[in-house]
């Protein structure tokens, strides 16, 4: 069962990161960068990681004279969120322990 957590999620912060995004439309960096806690290098390498898996977009831009970085969850990270917390229900529910 362990084989099936998918390890680009089961990092802590890129699963805050994850679970931030799931109730949103979109996030700011600094945004996630207050709500996890993280240090702006170890968020963006996090997010680096989960851009090249194709479970988010980043977007920068600019808002009035000042750059902005927008995070997004897209459709593949969202159904591998929601794959995640299926396998992690059934280890629960089988009472089998992650290794």
């Amino acid at each position: 069962m362990y084989n099936l957590i998918d390890p680009i999620l089961h990092a802590p912060l890129r699963l805050n990161i994850m679970s931030l995004l799931m109730a949103l439309e979109d996030a700011e960096f600094t945004f996630l960068k207050e709500k996890t806690g993280a240090t702006a290098g170890n968020l963006s390498l996090q997010l680096n990681q989960l851009q090249e898996a194709n479970y988010i977009k980043i977007k920068k831009g600019f808002k009035g004279n000042y750059p902005v970085t927008t995070i997004k969850i897209t459709a593949k990270g969202s159904k591998a969120f929601a794959d995640y917390v299926v396998v992690l229900k059934n280890m629960l529910n089988n009472h089998e322990p992650i290794k």
